[in-house]
Order: C-alpha cells, then structure tokens, then sequence
C-alpha cells in the first residue's frame, strides 16, 4: 500500500514453512523461543518476556556485541493459530508504535506465514523488511531444528 504521507507504506513477508501452523503460532507467543530466532542480521543474542493476551505487553532486547536494541509493544489481536497482530515500538520506529499483522495459513505440508508491518517511517522500510526476513528465516530454521530433534 503506497500513499501520500510515507508511514502509511507497509512492507510484507511471506514464508513457507514446512511445520503446523499451530507450532508456528505458539513460536510467537513463547519467550524462550522468541530468544532463539529474534536475532536479525548481526544480533548475537535476544532475550523476551511477553504476556500473550490482548492488551499484554512483550519486550524483546536484540545484542549485538557493541549495542542492545529494546522493541516493545502491546497485543492488539490474539487468535490461535490463524492471526497475530500488534505493536511495534523502537528508537527505528522514532518511539511511535507501528503494527505487526501476522497471518498463519494452513497449507499442504506446513503453514504460509504472511507478516505485514504498517505505519513504519518510510525511511525504515527496506531495514525492517530485511530484518523481518532475516528473523523468519531463523524461525523457520529453529522450528525445523526442533522438530528433528
């Protein structure tokens, strides 16, 4: 979606992932798990706490090894497995909340996963479109780890 003022760009990733959508889902919500796979591009450790409710709070803490990155938001829409939505806030979203839409589709073999961020400043777009890949990625990789093990 393009429109006259650049935050009302959103930026989207979709993914493939060969694991049910209910595993997928839970991945979001479980602070451990967020630790493992919320490490986009040089992040070399994240820790998380969430209250998965609508109207809960998560704060997720990315390390590099010079810098730590807080992101913290609030639950808007929490419907197992099929939708999650919520707010995004970081000193790259200028402390505004922008909002995380994540759609988790029942496919043959696994579960589309289709993520939607909204409200980003337009100067961040292509930084967060590459940090949400790159975390999808790692989610898609930890929860196939997980699974052969």
């Amino acid at each position: 979606m393009t429109g006259a003022d650049p935050s009302d760009d959103a930026l989207v990733v979709r993914r493939f992932l060969p694991v049910p959508r209910e595993r997928v889902f839970a991945a979001w919500l479980d602070p451990d798990s967020l630790a493992q796979w919320m490490r986009p591009g040089s992040t070399t450790r994240a820790t998380a706490t969430v209250e998965p409710r609508v109207g809960g709070r998560f704060r997720i803490v990315m390390s590099t090894d010079h810098e730590a990155y807080e992101h913290r938001g609030e639950y808007l829409a929490i419907d197992p497995p099929s939708l999650l939505s919520f707010t995004w806030i970081s000193k790259n979203t200028d402390d505004r909340p922008t909002v995380v839409t994540i759609g988790f589709l029942e496919r043959l073999g696994g579960t589309e996963l289709i993520l939607t961020h909204r409200r980003l400043p337009g100067t961040q777009l292509e930084s967060h479109r590459r940090g949400w890949t790159d975390i999808v990625r790692k989610l898609a990789e930890t929860l196939r780890l997980s699974a052969a093990s």
